[in-house]
Order: C-alpha cells, then sequence, then structure tokens
C-alpha cells in the first residue's frame, strides 16, 4: 500500500513547516487528489491515521479535495469532464480524448497550524 508511504512524506513535510513556523501542532493539512493520481482516498485517510500517531500531526484532520478528470475534446473544442476514469472519450461526441487537462494531482494545498 503506497498510500501509508505518501501519507508519511506528507507528514516529514507538515512537521517541518510545523517547525519552521514555530508552531506546536497541526491542525488539518488540505490535499487535491485527482482521479488519476493512482492513490485511492480511503485507504490514504486509513493510512494517515496510523502514520500520525506519536507525531506532532497526531489528532489532525487530513481534508482531501477530489478533482476530476478534465480532458481537452478536439472535436467539440471544448473542456469535458469525464464521468469514469476508464472512459477517455468525450462524454457529448464520444470522440477519443487524448489530452489531459486535470486530475493527476496530489498536492498538499494548505496547512492549519497552532
Amino acid at each position: 500500500m503506497h498510500e501509508l508511504s505518501i501519507a508519511m512524506s506528507m507528514i516529514e513535510m507538515a512537521t517541518g513547516e510545523l517547525e519552521k513556523n514555530g508552531g506546536t501542532r497541526v491542525e488539518a493539512l488540505y490535499l487535491k487528489l485527482g482521479g488519476l493520481s493512482g492513490v485511492v482516498k480511503d485507504a490514504l485517510l486509513f493510512s494517515w491515521e496510523i502514520a500520525c500517531q506519536g507525531t506532532p500531526l497526531a489528532g489532525s484532520r487530513l481534508e482531501i479535495e477530489e478533482i476530476p478528470v478534465v480532458v481537452f475534446c478536439a472535436n467539440c473544442r471544448e473542456n469535458k469532464t469525464l464521468s469514469a476514469i476508464n472512459n477517455f472519450f468525450c462524454p457529448v461526441c464520444h470522440a477519443p480524448a487524448a489530452e489531459i487537462l486535470q486530475g493527476r494531482e496530489l498536492e498538499v494545498t494548505a496547512l492549519e497550524i497552532v
């Protein structure tokens, strides 16, 4: 389960920011998670709880914003949101959509430090 190593990396980064900013603990870490990131949300949340134990992030929240997959349709000449990540066809005209614009994110966007 690579979600555990991702959680541990985020905790390491957040601990460094906590020390740098003179805080005592982290209340929450905010994350953007794209549908194509290869990370399972529930597994990451479970790993977060385990990995935070005994760290300054113990008891903190992992707030995940799920980012949909958006592609550019050359036929429609518009950005389209896919309804499923295993179907890379425009939901309107059904043309293949190869240009992925959004959905690969795995990005920490904010920390709540106290």
